[in-house]
């Protein structure tokens, strides 16, 4: 168990498959106290099963973070059981890539809306605790995809690329309350976001670069630095991506 880990309440979205599952099993491996939503809740059940049967704790919320109030909720019932939440690690993306010519404009609003709305509400739900408490971590998953940009990924590199100022911007704004602020950048890793894509040749090709990927244990360990960093330590940003990742 890690000392800095170990004891702290800490809520994760996006928590049924890919970067946000991994971390909920490695934090709760290392003592943590785990909090997590996800739409599919019916995925995130066996979870809290799995953990709570492994002597840890954890609790699981059916949660679109594109919605404020289940955000909100998430968080209240976090602090109603444990009696405190000391992170946040707004993880919930998706990434349908595709050319601005196709205007799939349900699509753009989808990826604002959970990849920029999504983190924001997260910040909201935890702020007044932080703030009461004095001290608290946020820790956002970006993107590779927020430092760069190619044909198809306009869209999804905007919103991965807002979380960025957002994040430093937060940071800025809140150091009087002892909260720590940090980015995750992801490269290429093994996913589910793929899954969102509607443009065939774009799947396609996607699916062939994502040969490189690595798992996901590698960001979960990397979120896991980062949250077992002392208190007066706050990591800003950490880009990770496989070595062979061409970009």
């Amino acid at each position: 168990m890690s000392i800095n880990i170990s004891g702290k309440v800490i809520v994760i979205t996006g928590a049924s498959s890919g970067i946000g599952l991994a971390t909920a099993k490695i934090l709760s491996a290392q003592g943590a106290i785990v909090s997590l939503g996800a739409r599919r809740i019916e995925r995130l059940t066996p979870l809290v099963e799995e953990i709570n049967s492994r002597g840890g704790k954890a609790l699981a919320r059916r949660t679109d973070v594109s919605v404020r109030e289940d955000v909100l909720a998430l968080v209240a019932d976090t602090v109603a059981a444990f009696g405190k939440v000391d992170v946040m690690v707004n993880n919930a993306g998706v990434m349908p890539l595709s050319l601005i010519e196709d205007l799939k404009f349900e699509e753009w609003n989808q990826m604002i809306d959970v990849n920029v709305k999504g983190v924001l509400y997260g910040i909201a739900a935890v702020l007044p605790y932080f703030k009461q408490q004095r001290s608290g971590q946020v820790i956002n998953v970006s993107s590779l995809a927020g430092h760069m940009v190619a044909p198809t990924s306009a869209v999804y590199s905007a919103t991965k690329a807002a979380v960025l100022m957002l994040s430093e911007g937060f940071r800025q704004e809140v150091k009087p309350y002892n909260i720590r602020t940090t980015v995750v950048s992801p490269g290429l890793v093994e996913s589910e976001l793929s899954h969102t894509i509607s443009a065939v040749e774009v799947k396609v090709a996607i699916d062939e670069l994502r040969k490189l990927s690595i798992p996901a244990e590698n960001i979960a360990n990397a979120i896991a630095y980062v949250i077992s960093q002392p208190e007066e330590v706050d990591v800003s940003e950490i880009l990770i991506r496989p070595t062979a990742q061409p970009m």
